[in-house]
C-alpha cells in the first residue's frame, strides 16, 4: 500500500505543481513561534555531500533545473529545486530518503538510486543541508505534513 501511494505521489506532483509551490500561510493565529536548530556540524557535512553527489542535477544552491515543470521529449520532468521553492517540502523524511535511496528510475524517472553509494546518515545530513534553506514558512508548513506522518525533523 505505501508503494502504490508513493508512485501516486511521485506520478501526480510534476504536474500538479503551481507556478512557485506556496505552503499555507502563518497568521498571528498560530500558536508558537517556529525555533529552528541545526547541528553545524551536519550542516557541513551535509553541504559537501550535496555538492558532490546533487549539485550536478539539482543545482548547486539547491535551485533544480530551470524548466523542472516541463517534462523532456521522453515525458520525464527535469530535477525539481530542493530549496524550498518546488515540491519537496511536501513529504515527510521518510519519503524524501526513500526518494533518495530508491530514485524514481523504478516509476519512471531520471533520478538514480543512492543506496549503494550514500549511507542513511549522509543521506539524512543532505536533507538537513537543504530543509536550511527552506524558508521559515515552508518549514513550518512540512513540519506540519511531517508531525501529521509521525515524523521528526532529522536530527
Amino acid at each position: 500500500m505505501k508503494k502504490i501511494l508513493f508512485i501516486l505521489i511521485v506520478v501526480w506532483l510534476p504536474t500538479a505543481c503551481t507556478e512557485r509551490e506556496q505552503p499555507p500561510a502563518i497568521t498571528a493565529n498560530d500558536t508558537k513561534p517556529l525555533t529552528r536548530s541545526f547541528d553545524y556540524a551536519q550542516l557541513q557535512r551535509g553541504e559537501k555531500l550535496f555538492h558532490a553527489n546533487c549539485a550536478q542535477c539539482h543545482g548547486r544552491e539547491a535551485e533544480g533545473s530551470p524548466n523542472w515543470r516541463q517534462a523532456g521529449a521522453d515525458g520525464k520532468y527535469p530535477p525539481p529545486p530542493l530549496n524550498g521553492t518546488a515540491h519537496a517540502w511536501h513529504h515527510p523524511n521518510s519519503v524524501l530518503m526513500d526518494v533518495i535511496k530508491n530514485g524514481t528510475i523504478r516509476i519512471g524517472g531520471n533520478m538514480p538510486p543512492w543506496r549503494d553509494k550514500l549511507s542513511d546518515a549522509e543521506i539524512a545530513d543532505i536533507m538537513v543541508w537543504f530543509q536550511a534553506k527552506w524558508s521559515d514558512e515552508v518549514y513550518a508548513a512540512w513540519l506540519g505534513i511531517a508531525q501529521r506522518a509521525s515524523q521528526a525533523p532529522l536530527k
